[in-house]
């Protein structure tokens, strides 16, 4: 998939505040060092340096474009970004926290990968993660639904399984429990206040609709983009003021390892 990181910058606040409410709950005082995976243009780091004053700090993506977007943000702060694959990734030393912020939803095999990643942490470090937890809400089983019945179907029949559903909550405490000192696992539904149909869509051309439209041909994306339109606008009506209310469930899970 490719990556846009001026259009994901464009809702930059509504994407950084799950990142603030994640990392407001990791139970750390101090870090030597800090991952954060899936970086994107740098918005996470950012927090991680504020929070953990004199901490080595690196971050981890798999897209150029935004290792290039992240390192011109963050120019003079005590941190580098390296291409890595977060379902290979593994660290040269064990740092105090991991920190993912809706990038796991992407990978696969969290059965493997979320406890490889714990044990990865060293004694007492924490793994934070956040995943969208929305293929059930109307703005993806919009794209399915376009996506199938359309001329474009035979293209995008991978698109449909680009991401897979996230296990129950307590399937994910059960991966991680036995080693941890405490799990702390929520989920939050924000309601982003967008200002039209296709803000929305523009929300989610940057993340959720990448395997649906990267596939497809200019004629056939833009014929694809104005059928999803029209099924936001009906699924998201307008508020009193005209502005539509986008609702955004995610799963949060915080584990510190045992000391």
């Amino acid at each position: 998939m490719t990556w846009d990181p001026a259009l994901y910058r464009r809702f930059e606040d509504e994407r950084t505040r799950p990142a603030q409410d994640l990392l407001a709950r990791v139970p750390l005082e101090h870090a030597k060092e800090a991952i954060d995976l899936g970086c994107g243009p740098g918005n996470s780091t950012e927090l991680l340096l504020a929070r953990f004053a004199g901490a080595r700090v690196t971050g981890i993506d798999n897209s150029e474009a935004m290792l290039q977007s992240a390192r011109k943000r963050l120019p003079s702060q005590p941190c580098q970004f390296e291409f890595g694959d977060v379902s290979t990734w593994q660290p040269a030393s064990a740092p105090d926290v991991i920190f993912a912020n809706a990038v796991l939803q992407w990978v696969p095999g969290h059965e493997q990968l979320i406890p490889r990643l714990f044990s990865a942490l060293a004694p007492g470090g924490a793994l934070a993660l956040q995943m969208p937890d929305n293929l059930n809400e109307p703005s993806h089983r919009s794209m399915r639904e376009v996506a199938s019945a359309g001329p474009w179907a035979p293209v995008l029949s991978d698109a449909i399984r680009a991401r897979a559903q996230l296990l129950a909550p307590q399937a994910y405490y059960d991966l991680l429990a036995a080693d941890a000192a405490t799990v702390d696992i929520w989920r939050t539904t924000y309601h982003h206040v967008l200002g039209s149909a296709a803000d929305i869509v523009d929300w989610l051309r940057a993340t959720g609709l990448r395997p649906f439209i990267d596939p497809l041909s200019d004629p056939q994306r833009a014929a694809f983009l104005t059928e999803y339109e029209q099924r936001i606008a009906e699924a998201y009506p307008a508020c009193a003021d005209s502005k539509r209310l986008l609702a955004f469930p995610r799963l949060f899970i915080v584990a510190r390892r045992k000391p």
